[in-house]
């Protein structure tokens, strides 16, 4: 053995030892000051602990939460259709449709949803009455726009569409990502244009439009609580109307933050698992047609 290789051997342990510090200390450090952090937290004089488990539970905030979630599944399903139907059209061909969606998708995004929601909430001191009037035929149909636009309408109709704006992107993505050759190639072996759009081109867009739609679920969820401006019931505002009244308010945003870190997790484990599932699909599927085919 020559002499350099003696060297290498000799130095090896002190370079596991340096690898070993340069790992470890770090992440020693970066802990210590999490705990550190965590702990004045815990322990300040402001947070009170029994307040927050007195309200965890409360019917006001149970109730606040199931609207949160009334608002972001209503929101996502009609948000979603709403997408779908904006990318169809702007897809069309047809370029008045196409600048209209355009035009849609430019207004809704460049527009901050706080603004949308109190437009939606104050449409009243612009149309006072919602629906068709003809006097002279003694025809009403609709009502005052105080009446028809209460917090919950405005919120879900400003929600609704600022995410359609977001999904319709989302959307037109996926069908962009599908090469257009495959469905060539699905023409030529006998498919119709529906069918190759049903088994070719939209299991493969799905793929593509699902994460990004899992967390467009997500920004729904905890966009739902800027309509607490509004009054729109949800959990923020239960909490805000709480800590209106007993000042706790450090202990009740405790409260809203843990309910939107369990409705998060929930979202994101079954966003996972919807992954997983079409993971298993695809891997699945060759062996199936190739079955069909050997026989």
């Amino acid at each position: 053995m020559t002499s350099t290789s003696l060297e290498r051997l000799a130095a090896l342990p002190v370079r596991r030892k340096t690898r070993v510090l340069s790992r470890w200390v770090p992440a020693v450090l970066i802990a210590a000051i999490v705990v550190g952090i965590g702990w004045a937290f815990i322990s300040a004089p402001a947070m009170r602990w029994d307040v927050v488990g007195e309200y965890l539970f409360a019917p006001r905030i149970v109730s606040g939460v199931g609207t949160t979630i009334l608002f972001t599944v209503l929101t996502f399903v009609i948000g979603l259709l709403l997408g779908l139907l904006v990318t169809v059209m702007r897809q069309s061909g047809n370029p008045v449709l196409a600048v209209a969606c355009g035009a849609y998708i430019w207004l809704f995004r460049g527009t901050p949803l706080l603004v949308q929601l109190v437009f939606w909430f104050n449409l009243a001191l612009i149309f006072p009455y919602l629906g068709v009037r003809i006097p002279a035929w003694g025809i009403a149909i609709g009502g005052d726009a105080n009446d028809l636009i209460s917090p919950f309408t405005a919120a879900l109709v400003g929600l609704t569409l600022h995410s359609a704006a977001y999904m319709a992107e989302v959307v037109r993505g996926g069908f962009l990502a599908v090469p257009g050759g495959q469905v060539d190639a699905a023409l030529a072996i006998g498919m119709t244009e529906l069918e190759a759009q049903r088994h070719v081109v939209i299991p493969q867009a799905i793929r593509v439009i699902l994460p990004p739609l899992g967390n467009q679920f997500i920004d729904i969820l905890k966009a739902t609580s800027i309509v607490s401006v509004i009054g729109g019931g949800d959990l923020m505002t239960r909490a805000q109307q709480i800590y209106g009244q007993n000042y706790q308010v450090i202990a009740l945003l405790v409260v809203a933050s843990l309910w939107y870190l369990v409705l998060v997790t929930v979202a994101t484990l079954g966003q996972s698992w919807l992954e997983r599932s079409l993971d298993r699909g695809r891997h699945r599927r060759p062996a199936v047609i190739a079955t069909e085919v050997t026989a």
